[in-house]
């Protein structure tokens, strides 16, 4: 009678086991922000997280969002959750992605946060970002940095007023306080990443 209860309990624990999302670790990166100066997330040790964007120049919906990347980076940045921007655009495909282009956007806007060029798109590779603006919001676990969300910044691009769901925000909020993440990934919505090898093969 033992052996059946036994099976049926270790049945159960395999399923358990299977049915856990594996952490999502991402590493490190140096890449060149538009003041000029390198960034790496290990330039910030007292960070407890941060919010990774990526975006660009030239995509319509990547431009609705900086004045909110301000907003967030003002707020949580001295809570020890600072916002980097990224840009992984092909360039030879969009000219208004160049990092000379990207610096005027910046100081045209006022951007408060660090703004960095991926020039060989090997981060956006590293987070697997797929569309701009793609975020991410990371925490530090055990000295790694673990995606806790992925997706869209919030629910409603063109309409930061009519925003019910902000994704990042409530991300952030809830590791803040110790908690899970209710909602941890999300559609991300936008123009696509396209990578110069995957195009090279077609």
């Amino acid at each position: 009678m033992q052996k059946p209860i036994f099976m049926l309990l270790l049945f159960a624990l395999v399923l358990v086991a299977a049915g856990r999302k594996k952490d999502r670790i991402v590493d490190d990166f140096q890449l060149m922000n538009v003041d000029g100066r390198m960034v790496s997330l290990s330039d910030y040790p007292n960070a407890k997280g941060f919010v990774v964007i990526f975006t660009c120049n030239h995509c319509p919906f990547a431009k609705l969002y900086p004045p909110r990347f301000n907003d967030f980076h003002a707020k949580y940045a001295s809570q020890g959750v600072p916002l980097i921007a990224i840009s992984s655009t092909d360039t030879v495909m969009y000219e208004e992605d160049t990092f000379t282009r990207m610096r005027a956007k910046a100081s045209a806007e006022h951007f408060s946060f660090p703004y960095v060029w991926d020039a060989n798109q090997t981060v956006a590779k590293n987070f697997n970002a797929q569309k701009t603006p793609h975020a991410y919001v990371i925490w530090k676990v055990k000295g790694k940095w673990v995606v806790k969300y992925n997706g869209a910044f919030d629910d409603n691009g063109a309409h930061p007023e009519l925003v019910q769901e902000p994704y990042v925000v409530n991300a952030v909020e809830a590791l803040m306080a110790g908690r899970a993440v209710k909602v941890p990934d999300t559609p991300s919505i936008g123009c696509q990443i396209y990578f110069r090898d995957s195009i090279k093969k077609k």
